[in-house]
């Protein structure tokens, strides 16, 4: 009862302080009109207005921005609205910015020239402008707003920015893995931790969208190793206690390891035959769950059934999983589509990288077949260029038409690199290595790439340029420019010095999805020092070849074991007027196959080169094969093969060699996470006959040696943070009377 006396009391109150207003009074105005002030209170005459729609007023006067002061109040039957207008904004200035360019920042800025100055809009842009920034990891950057008073009640306004530096990544770690070692993780994602040597990269600087695309990378290298269930439970950044840098941890639960159970295929086309589809999988029962493999078979599936004339078609995999047996049966179910057809394909965020780039790497144009699957293709090969932090599919139907259109979003990155070495090998001796790689070149998707290295027994400078897409179409041209010296007159059996510059251009093509083939023409102008011949000599090498690659690896990255092939084979001519004449084939290959939780590894080679004379020119011994070192485990550089009777510790070389390697690599009592593995290795190699003038010196016969060399010997192999380290001794089992023999063998070589 009390409480609707209040209510009462209440009502009446404001009933009686309210009053019908007969005229609205607009006072203070300069360059608005008084009728444009009472539109914008939305107030005219009759209306009753008490305290409560004073104040009502007051506010929606405030809130458009016009005014900096109002006060509404009714006086009788009058309603009196005083303003104060708010000053125009002349022009709004950014200063201080070094690390964004201020066309970055304006398009965060809503305060526009020639609109009212209004403080919460201010307020706002620096906000907007302080989330760029940390995206950039500048987290303790200052903005502060000052405004300027000009005359007829202008103002200008001057955002003045202070940077400070970069907040940096202390450390990356994980918990809950135990399949995968912190270090490997690490490779795995995109952001780094801070190296003095990173400062041309942003990948150290601490970005929390950054962290979320890490997290996509995780889980996709993950289901690439069989993990189906692997989430990441958390990933959070933490200052550290000086709060100069960011550590970052990632919770991870791993879940079981899958292998492929059952694969079926679903096909309504009774034209296409089993067989053909059968053959189109790139999985078998028993292997590792992989989803590279899942799409690859999608691809191939489509290529396939689209063979036979049927373009509208989905493959859908369906996913079994049997946690007892921890596999997963897979059922490619392909079915017929409706006809929907891309009307246009849009880029958008693109502001460094040409549009002609993202086309050549997307694989639909306008007017193709719509296709989720091909789609996600095309995201995923835009995202492995790097090039991109983040990527974006979105598709949205045109109304009343079998059409989509297609906005492709992204979020450009930095693609620069700085890498730098240090190490020791056997060939080269202590070793410094610096070089600068430009991966978008100008946003066309080039790469320019400047490298030297200084070594004992060798200095080289390389300057290279790559365009993957030439004339737009899938070839990857592109030219080198290096100058090598070889300084081997006293480096093992060589005996020789040589200073090279080499001009060389290439084109390369795939021809399927394992095969690759490269042409190159290439010009050399040497400087040859021979112990053997007593003095320099010039040479013009002009060399047009041409290389075939087959590549088909499976890789388990924890272990860094691998099963699968890789083959080069090689023609070159030398000739075209050049002070050289001769032709040269070459063949490698090497088999590797994992075994036993792919903890072990036995990999063979075979590495095979023959130069053939063309008339009765002579092929220098700079130019020929040599065996030995690292190629022949157990026998001192270049120290098998044919000598000189004078000139005894030189290797006379061959015009043709044959050697290989079957190599066993296995676990010690080291743990996995140290990357350090034990191996035992037999090596042989035949060396050819040098040219037949090189029978004889000065009268008297020369040892001409082509025999079979062997040699065993076990080692120790280091995967450490700066670079691969091998130990190996080596005992020849077979060796002629002039080899020289070198049992322990250490090289190392770094690649930051």
């Amino acid at each position: 009862m009390k409480k609707f006396i209040v209510i009462m009391i209440a009502f009446f109150t404001s009933v009686a302080n309210a009053a019908t207003v007969s005229r609205v009074d607009v006072t203070g105005t300069k360059r608005m009109d008084a009728e444009s002030v009472r539109i914008l209170a939305d107030v005219k005459v009759g209306d009753n207005i008490g305290d409560e729609g004073a104040n009502r007023i007051a506010k929606k006067l405030q809130e458009s921005g016009y005014f900096s002061k109002v006060a509404v109040q009714m006086v009788g039957n009058t309603l009196k609205i005083n303003v104060a207008e708010a000053p125009i904004v002349n022009m709004v200035t950014v200063e201080g910015n070094d690390e964004i360019s201020t066309d970055d920042l304006k398009k965060e800025i809503k305060l526009a020239e020639r609109s009212a100055f209004d403080e919460s809009v201010v307020g706002a842009d620096v906000s907007r402008m302080l989330t760029v920034y940390q995206r950039k990891g500048f987290f303790g950057t200052k903005i502060s707003p000052k405004k300027i008073t000009l005359d007829d009640n202008r103002v200008n306004v001057v955002y003045e920015i202070k940077e400070g530096h970069p907040t940096y990544i202390d450390s990356i770690s994980f918990s809950g893995n135990e399949k995968f070692s912190d270090r490997t993780l690490r490779g795995a994602i995109l952001s780094r931790e801070h190296r003095w040597w990173r400062f041309l990269s942003q990948f150290d600087v601490y970005d929390e969208d950054r962290i979320l695309y890490d997290q996509q990378l995780l889980r996709q290298f993950y289901l690439r190793n069989g993990y189906v269930d692997f989430m990441v439970k958390n990933a959070k950044g933490t200052f550290t206690p000086d709060r100069e840098y960011y550590s970052v941890e990632f919770v991870v639960d791993e879940g079981q390891k899958y292998k492929i159970g059952n694969v079926n295929i679903d096909s309504p086309f009774g034209d296409v035959s089993n067989e053909e589809l059968r053959d189109a999988l790139k999985m078998d029962k028993g292997d590792t769950y992989n989803v590279d493999d899942v799409e690859s078979t999608i691809s191939e599936l489509r290529g396939v059934v689209a063979e036979h004339g049927y373009a509208f078609i989905n493959v859908e995999p369906v996913p079994t999983k049997n946690d007892d047996t921890h596999t997963i049966d897979l059922d490619f179910k392909i079915q017929k589509t409706n006809r929907i057809y891309l009307n246009s394909v849009n880029i958008l965020g693109n502001v460094r990288t040409f549009d002609s780039v993202v086309n050549q790497l997307i694989p639909m144009r306008a007017g193709d077949p719509f296709s989720l699957q091909t789609i996600e293709q095309g995201r995923q090969r835009l995202m492995r260029t790097r090039y991109f932090k983040d990527v974006q599919m979105v598709p949205s139907r045109i109304a009343d038409a079998n059409m989509m259109n297609l906005d492709i979003k992204v979020e450009e990155q930095p693609t620069g690199e700085l890498s730098g070495g240090f190490g020791w090998s056997n060939i080269n001796g202590f070793m410094l290595d610096a070089g600068i790689t430009e991966n978008n070149f100008m946003g066309r998707g080039q790469t320019v790439q400047l490298r030297g290295s200084i070594a004992q027994y060798q200095k080289q400078a390389l300057f290279s340029f790559t365009e993957p897409f030439l004339f737009g179409r899938a070839l990857s041209a592109g030219f080198d420019i290096s100058y090598t010296m070889y300084n081997y007159k006293h480096l093992g059996g060589f005996g020789y010095d040589r200073d090279s510059l080499t001009i060389a251009g290439r084109l390369g093509w795939q021809l399927t999805d394992h095969w690759t083939q490269t042409m190159r023409l290439s010009a050399s102008f040497d400087q040859n020092y021979d112990l053997q011949s007593g003095g320099w000599q010039e040479a013009r090498l002009y060399t047009l070849g041409t290389n075939l690659k087959y590549y088909n690896l499976d890789t388990n990255f924890e272990q860094n074991t691998h099963t699968g092939l890789v083959s080069n084979f090689g023609i070159a001519y030398t000739g075209f007027g050049g002070t050289e004449t001769f032709m040269r084939y070459s063949a490698d290959t090497t088999a590797m196959v994992k075994f036993l939780d792919d903890r072990w590894q036995l990999k063979t080679s075979l590495d095979f080169g023959y130069i053939q004379t063309i008339g009765d020119d002579y092929v220098p011994r700079v130019y020929r094969y040599f065996l030995g070192g690292e190629s022949l485990r157990g026998f001192e550089i270049a120290g098998v093969g044919s000598r000189n009777w004078a000139y005894q510790s030189y290797s006379l070389g061959g015009m043709w060699k044959v050697n290989g390697s079957t190599q066993l690599n296995f676990p010690i009592f080291i743990p996995d996470e140290y990357q350090v593995k034990g191996f035992v290795f037999t090596d042989y190699g035949i060396l050819g006959k040098p040219p037949a003038r090189e029978n004889t010196y000065h009268g008297q016969p020369n040892f001409i040696d082509s025999g079979i060399r062997t040699s065993a010997g076990f080692g120790i192999y280091w995967n450490t943070p700066m670079g691969p380290m091998n130990f190996s001794w080596g005992w020849p089992l077979h060796m002629g009377k002039h080899d020289r023999e070198r049992r322990f063998l250490l090289s190392f070589e770094t690649q930051f």
